[in-house]
């Protein structure tokens, strides 16, 4: 029998089933885990969240070589989750460090509410996770005090306002340290970068296009075992374009090729390329080249 992952509509039914006191703020909770009072036996096995987590872990360990040498982050990382995304538990699930939820009614009514879809980093995997310096720790953790002091506080007409201010600078935060770890897992991220190219070739190159259609994003994360968000926001920190993007200048790298060297017709161009209409194929050359695939061709005869 398919297991059916338990709702939490609310922060407060997740404090009651962790065992919480009811929390400050029925929207917006700062949680120290160490307070959680149940066993894991207790926990539903999956669960759908219908608001924000961020949680920051302290028993998150990572090694990351940089140049020569490696750098230690045994400081603990944060790791975000987005409404509705499937989350489960697991053997070594600990209760270290806090967790911060955020309903999204809380900040509906601010910028933030549409903004923080931009922030690609609720979309990561857990094994994503960003990995904090004890500087950063110190700062991550400064922040959700801040959130928590506030809470303490009586509501005022400036409570909310406050504690916007103070998730949205996690974030710009957060969004800082993940770039600097993409650059100081540089190494990692190029032999990515690598498998990427000769799986997209592969993907051309023994018609799997022709038999599958266009490759897609989510293919080529599946293939990369990473998740599409955290390989298009580590593409775009190495060469400025996201995965999709790479996905066109390959098929035009390709498109370039057959053209010059085959007499395949334009029509049969798209289809080998995994176009399910040529005209899609020729919108999509002519926008990347200024030329038809028809004009390309000639240009070579």
């Amino acid at each position: 029998m398919q297991h059916i992952p338990q709702a939490f509509n609310s922060i407060s039914d997740l404090h009651r089933v962790l065992g919480l006191p009811k929390p400050l703020h029925p929207l917006i909770s700062v949680v120290d885990n160490t307070l959680i009072s149940i066993n894991k036996e207790q926990l539903p096995p999956s669960f759908l969240l219908d608001f924000y987590k961020v949680s920051y872990k302290q028993g998150l360990r990572g090694k990351i070589k940089y140049g020569q040498n490696y750098y230690d982050f045994d400081e603990g990382g944060l790791v975000f989750t987005s409404p509705n995304q499937l989350l489960a538990t697991t053997d070594d699930t600990e209760y270290m460090g806090f967790t911060l939820l955020i309903h999204p009614d809380f900040i509906r009514n601010y910028p933030l509410g549409k903004n923080i879809k931009n922030f690609g980093f609720f979309s990561y995997a857990v094994n994503e996770a960003l990995h904090l310096s004890e500087k950063e720790r110190t700062l991550i953790l400064g922040i959700l005090k801040n959130i928590d002091d506030e809470l303490q506080l009586p509501i005022d007409e400036f409570s909310q306002d406050v504690i916007i201010t103070q998730i949205e600078l996690l974030l710009n935060y957060s969004n800082r340290f993940y770039k600097r770890q993409f650059i100081t897992r540089k190494a990692a991220s190029h032999d990515l970068l690598t498998k990427l190219e000769t799986l997209l070739d592969d993907y051309f190159n023994n018609k799997t296009a022709l038999m599958k259609g266009l490759p897609t994003v989510q293919y080529l994360a599946d293939e990369l075992h990473v998740s599409p968000h955290y390989l298009s926001d580590m593409l775009r920190s190495l060469t400025g374009q996201n995965a999709q993007q790479h996905i066109h200048n390959k098929l035009i790298e390709k498109a370039k090729e057959i053209l010059s060297t085959s007499n395949l017709s334009v029509a049969e161009v798209a289809y080998q390329l995994g176009f399910e209409y040529p005209q899609s194929f020729n919108k999509l050359f002519k926008r990347k080249t200024n030329l038809s695939p028809l004009k390309f061709r000639q240009s070579f005869g």
